[in-house]
């Protein structure tokens, strides 16, 4: 049984608002510019930021804090969503091809979360994995600047995959961050 003794103290490395992941003007995601123009141009600056999220909220961990576990019987993981989110770029990629789909990156059911182990090649791998998908859909939805052109075999809208891969990275941003507060204390923004 976890006692409130035994959780870390919630901590930040901001000074300027000290509820805040990071100062403003040291958040990658912040712009002094104007934001983006046009729908597809905001669609993909709320995926670019989601992605970046993910990645801090996993920064300065260990194998063995990325792939430590929340609450019983969840088998959620920092490492685990990582896993989890370069599964399901793959799924897409295979959602918007003609061809014959890719095998799935870690084979049976819940693989991504169950192997999350505190390994250094894992981490590594999930990283390297999740980089490469993610540039293999990206590359693929480059070819269409209409986003109501229907593709693939799941003759899916790119308007319609877009703001599902934003609604996933969003979704997962929010267990990132109680999952992190739990390894560390650290807070979320």
């Amino acid at each position: 049984m976890v006692r409130m003794s035994d959780q870390p103290e919630r901590w930040t490395q901001a000074t300027v608002y000290p509820d805040m992941w990071a100062n403003p003007d040291d958040d990658p995601r912040e712009s002094d510019g104007p934001g983006p123009e046009g729908e597809l141009a905001t669609l993909q600056d709320y995926l670019t930021n989601y992605r970046l999220t993910l990645r801090m909220k996993c920064e300065g961990l260990s194998p063995e804090q990325l792939a430590r576990r929340s609450v019983p019987p969840s088998t959620m993981s920092l490492l685990g969503l990582i896993r989890h989110l370069a599964e399901v770029e793959r799924d897409w990629h295979n959602w918007i091809t003609e061809g014959d789909p890719l095998p799935k990156l870690y084979g049976k059911r819940d693989a991504d979360f169950d192997e999350a182990v505190a390994d250094q090649a894992v981490v590594d791998a999930a990283y390297a994995d999740l980089e490469r998908e993610q540039a293999a859909i990206d590359a693929t939805l480059a070819r269409y600047q209409d986003l109501g052109k229907r593709v693939g075999r799941e003759n899916i809208a790119v308007r319609e995959l877009l703001v599902h891969r934003i609604e996933e990275y969003a979704r997962h941003c929010g267990h990132a961050d109680l999952l992190r507060e739990c390894v560390d204390g650290r807070v979320g923004q």
